[in-house]
């Protein structure tokens, strides 16, 4: 089955559009990569949904206008990956949307808000849509995230040693080798914050970790950073921008004033680097597979390198076939062929449920269009092997 997987992340920096053909064999699923194509966000847009997300104010008027803004740019994301990486072949699209909110209280999560409207979508291509992954996990008493800890572990079951899968996102997360799975703090979340305020919104990152490599890390801030309770509270948890924001950044910098950008990031990088390897470290993890936009930060994986020590390897997950950049759009390919096919997208190991979850919600494509055809399989599979015959990303 061809699908497309639409993700973007917590960063809100661009759409990202992967394809893959994926094929159920027994307990095995095999995806061929068939490339991505990333398309950033009109700036308008894009400021528009960083001045409504918490700890902003917003209106029900305004969260209407990013949702239908927002699916359809996925809509034509959906429509060029159908087009450029697929001839035109895709039989199903899977939408992760765009998370606005995560609602967290008192270490239990009660509700979360992804939109893009996948009618937008579904009308665009023609094709069935799978979206809102996240609400059923809920439900059933999980924390919504992280969703792509299913396919880490399929991915990774039977890898030598204990490796654990670390995506470094906005936020970074985490799946341990026995499938615990949480989100460890903040990958980029405060670091684009800094840099964004440094630069009067110039820059939106650190690129290439050049402002981290020129500064010095500032033990104080780094020392009030880390007394954050989140990092001390027991998995499975997750967090968000709803708490790693740029207010949250201005209060821990007061008395800091004097502080040159460039020593701030280089604080807000090792803040990155030491939560990462405090989390691997507790999972006992002898090996790290990183994906995600930090893995381009060369002064980020420098630092995690380095708080990881001689002892647990860090590689990237390029280097076992699973493009770094379209990782989390192809597991949400995965997810959505999992809907499909009545198989659960969940493992309550992971996100605390009390059960294993189909998840998401199916819109139709165009009257006349057939659903895929799914296999028969009472149940999902136990092992992803990454096909390396497909092409790379436009």
């Amino acid at each position: 089955m061809r699908v497309i997987g639409l993700m973007s992340g917590t960063s809100y920096d661009a759409i990202d559009a992967a394809a893959a053909d994926l094929d159920l064999d027994g307990d095995c699923l095999t995806l061929t990569p068939l490339g991505l194509i990333s398309r950033g966000y009109d700036e308008g847009l894009r400021s528009r949904l960083a001045a409504a997300l918490p700890p902003a104010d917003t209106t029900l008027a305004e969260v209407c206008r990013l949702d239908t803004e927002i699916g359809r740019a996925f809509a034509a994301a959906a429509v060029e990956a159908d087009r450029e990486l697929c001839d035109g072949q895709a039989e199903l699209v899977a939408s992760h949307g765009q998370t606005v909110y995560h609602w967290v209280a008192d270490g239990q999560v009660h509700g979360t808000l992804q939109i893009g409207r996948p009618a937008w979508i579904a009308e665009a291509t023609g094709l069935p849509v799978v979206a809102d992954f996240r609400p059923r996990d809920i439900a059933a008493g999980g924390q919504g995230a992280p969703l792509v800890s299913l396919v880490d572990r399929m991915w990774l079951r039977g890898r030598p040693g204990a490796p654990a899968a670390l995506n470094l996102g906005g936020i970074a997360n985490i799946t341990a080798p026995d499938g615990t799975a949480f989100d460890t703090g903040p990958a980029n979340a405060l670091l684009d914050a800094a840099v964004s305020e440094a630069t009067d919104g110039r820059l939106a990152y650190d690129a290439d970790g050049d402002l981290a490599a020129r500064g010095a890390v500032h033990e104080p801030l780094l020392a009030r950073l880390l007394a954050e309770p989140y990092y001390a509270l027991p998995a499975p948890k997750t967090t968000g921008k709803e708490l790693f924001h740029l207010p949250y950044l201005r209060t821990a910098l007061r008395g800091f004033e004097a502080l040159a950008p460039e020593d701030v990031v280089a604080t807000l990088t090792l803040l990155t680097a030491r939560t990462v390897a405090d989390a691997v470290r507790s999972v006992r993890a002898t090996e790290v597979i990183a994906s995600g936009g930090g893995t381009r930060n060369p002064a980020l994986m420098a630092a995690l390198r380095a708080e990881l020590g001689g002892g647990v390897a860090l590689r990237t997950s390029d280097e076992l076939g699973m493009p770094s950049a379209a990782k989390e759009a192809y597991a949400f390919a995965v997810l959505g062929f999992l809907t499909l096919h009545g198989l659960p997208g969940t493992d309550p190991v992971s996100t605390g449920a009390r059960h294993a979850s189909v998840l998401g919600s199916l819109t139709p494509g165009r009257p006349g269009t057939p659903w895929p055809r799914p296999v028969r399989a009472s149940e999902g599979p136990v092992r992803l092997v990454v096909d390396g015959m497909g092409h790379g990303g436009r």
